[in-house]
């Protein structure tokens, strides 16, 4: 799937819509960067073994300087920023180059910054309550966090009849494993995976290995 800009062209946000960024794989690495000399090689790997869309959580102190650097220097990268829990960091990394923010929850305040920047923006929910007024405000895409802790597959089956309109990219205790049966639900359209870059890979720079990883990853069908 090509990226299309089909988002009107404003002074806060030019780049695809989150369905078209959710769309360009089964898998979303969910990675922790902890050194940023290890951003642009990590990227690469992944990029190549055809994971495009990159969720770099700020967990570590390098970060936003890490999105940016992918951002900059890895053409073929989408990259997101993770774990964004308050206001003052949705256009820090929007400003260094984030073409998607992804929370583990929303509250008015955080929604309210990331709408009034225009960058797309995948909120995590928990429960049927939490998805009908993310709903409500018009996200149509959300993320199931913590997916097994609460009830996977079977919250998603649950949740797939009575608020249909909602897709979802399940993220936490996502595996190998499990990922297929997760996109063979209907209302899934990508998971988010943290196995596809293990820290102990990323600390050996052993990108052979993480790209090899990626590229089974990249092979699951949706």
């Amino acid at each position: 799937m090509a990226l299309t800009m089909t988002r009107p062209a404003d002074d806060l946000y030019r780049g695809p819509t989150l369905e078209e960024i959710l769309g360009l794989a089964p898998v979303i690495p969910v990675i922790v960067i902890e050194k940023l000399e290890d951003a642009v090689p990590l990227a690469e790997a992944l990029v190549e073994g055809g994971l495009p869309v990159l969720e770099v959580t700020l967990r570590s102190d390098a970060a936003i300087e890490a999105i940016e650097a992918i951002a900059q220097s890895v053409p073929g990268a989408v990259v997101g920023a993770g774990t964004v829990v308050e206001p003052s960091q949705v256009f820090r990394v929007r400003d260094a180059g984030a073409r998607f923010i992804v929370s583990p929850g929303a509250y008015p305040a955080l929604t309210e910054a990331v709408l009034a920047s225009g960058i797309p923006f995948l909120p995590g929910a928990a429960t049927p309550s939490e998805v009908m007024d993310l709903l409500a405000r018009g996200f149509r895409y959300q993320k199931l966090f913590p997916a097994e802790v609460v009830g996977g597959m079977g919250m998603l089956k649950a949740l797939a009849a009575p608020i249909a309109a909602v897709k979802f990219c399940p993220t936490g205790g996502v595996t190998p494993e499990s990922a297929p049966d997760y996109l063979a639900l209907p209302n899934v359209v990508c998971v988010g995976g943290s196995w596809i870059a293990p820290p102990k890979l990323v600390a050996a720079k052993d990108w052979a290995a993480i790209t090899g990883l990626a590229r089974q990853a990249a092979s699951l069908r949706r």
